[in-house]
């Protein structure tokens, strides 16, 4: 007989109705402009929070704003020619123009706090290294695990010595694009989930953005496609409990990343919307909430384990900013606005053009 405790836990656990949207439909201009302009007001107030924490600011939240820079010169490009969209375009070039010395100043704190962190992944902060997709695909729900393997012998450690054997930025002068027998097995292993997947993942978009071609790297594309297929499971299962705010940091960090490999489906309307209501409006940070229920919480982690994240490096503040939390929210937003100035939304996505299949197969 089931004890009360656990059918509160299973009621807490069941999806949640889905809310009607409270943003303005944006199969309209004047739609499309009034989402653009209530994510750009939440850009800024997030630049305006790494100007003022600036040397608090960690590489992992360095590299959200280099990745938000990038998608603000993107976007600048596609409006220029849209007359309706020109103010918006103003506000966006703004927005980078001030994030660039804002960067090229954090490089300048981050050598003074941690030279080899620095050393060893400079290239991810630097101009230029991260790029937006040039096709774009959805997942394939058919590439779900059956079941996620126990995430115990996965660390941060590791994977950052793989990412720096495949950046070649050891201190013995390595090349890039090498990859050790351990690497392989850790980045390829399936049945990861969580900090571990994403973290493979990342593995892969680094070497594309690297320039990787050869061996494993071949197959780069179907790894992404299994990845990614399993980041969009979590990330369902993230909303079905409401969002936790243990969940958050991955939910972003797996639209970011996922988003940048091309996959559109991940840029969901109501997904936008539950960001834009985390973010701190004071302070401009992303964050643990003011209020916070913490017995919810701990019947997550105890039935979700594998959607939970704990950030070695993760800088948090006093008033609950993360910078993290920060990196990973403005990154996500900067990819909403990105497809969404370009395509228009259906069924609560903003889905692109996938390609069609090769001829022959």
């Amino acid at each position: 007989m089931s004890s009360p405790g656990l059918l509160l836990l299973v009621l807490l656990l069941a999806p949640l109705p889905l809310q009607p949207s409270l943003l303005p439909p944006p199969d309209t201009p004047e739609g499309k402009a009034a989402i653009t302009g209530l994510i750009l007001s939440a850009l800024e107030r997030a630049t305006s929070f790494l100007k003022k924490r600036l040397p608090e600011i960690n590489l992992d939240g360095v590299v959200g704003f280099r990745v938000l820079e990038v998608q603000l010169k993107g976007i600048q490009e596609k409006w220029a020619w849209d007359p309706r969209l020109q103010p918006l375009s103003l506000r966006a070039g703004k927005l980078a123009e001030k994030l660039g010395p804002l960067l090229h100043r954090s490089i300048f704190h981050l050598q003074l706090s941690d030279p080899k962190y620095l050393r060893e992944f400079q290239p991810t902060i630097e101009s230029g290294f991260w790029k937006l997709p040039r096709a774009w695909t959805h997942t394939n729900a058919s590439m779900v695990y059956p079941t996620f393997e126990p995430q115990d012998s996965f660390s941060e450690e590791h994977s950052d010595l793989c990412l720096v054997q495949l950046l070649g930025t050891r201190a013995d002068g390595s090349q890039p694009c090498r990859l050790s027998d351990f690497c392989r097995t850790l980045m390829t292993r399936p049945g990861c989930s969580g900090y571990c997947l994403s973290h493979q993942l990342l593995f892969f978009l680094v070497a594309r953005m690297r320039g990787c071609t050869k061996g494993l790297f071949r197959q780069s594309q179907r790894y992404m496609n299994l990845f990614c297929a399993n980041m969009m499971d979590l990330n369902r299962r993230a909303e079905a409990i409401g969002y936790a705010y243990q969940t958050r940091d991955l939910f972003m960090e797996n639209i970011m990343l996922c988003g940048i490999g091309g996959f559109s489906d991940f840029y969901k309307l109501r997904w936008l919307e539950a960001i834009l209501s985390w973010q701190k409006l004071q302070e401009g940070c992303f964050g643990r909430p003011a209020a916070e229920d913490e017995e919810l919480p701990k019947a997550i982690n105890y039935q979700h384990h594998f959607l939970r994240r704990v950030k070695r490096r993760d800088k948090q503040f006093t008033d609950g900013c993360s910078s993290h939390n920060t990196a990973m929210a403005v990154a996500a937003l900067g990819g909403f606005l990105y497809v969404l100035v370009e395509y228009p939304p259906a069924d609560g996505e903003l889905r692109l053009p996938t390609p069609a299949p090769p001829k022959g197969h």
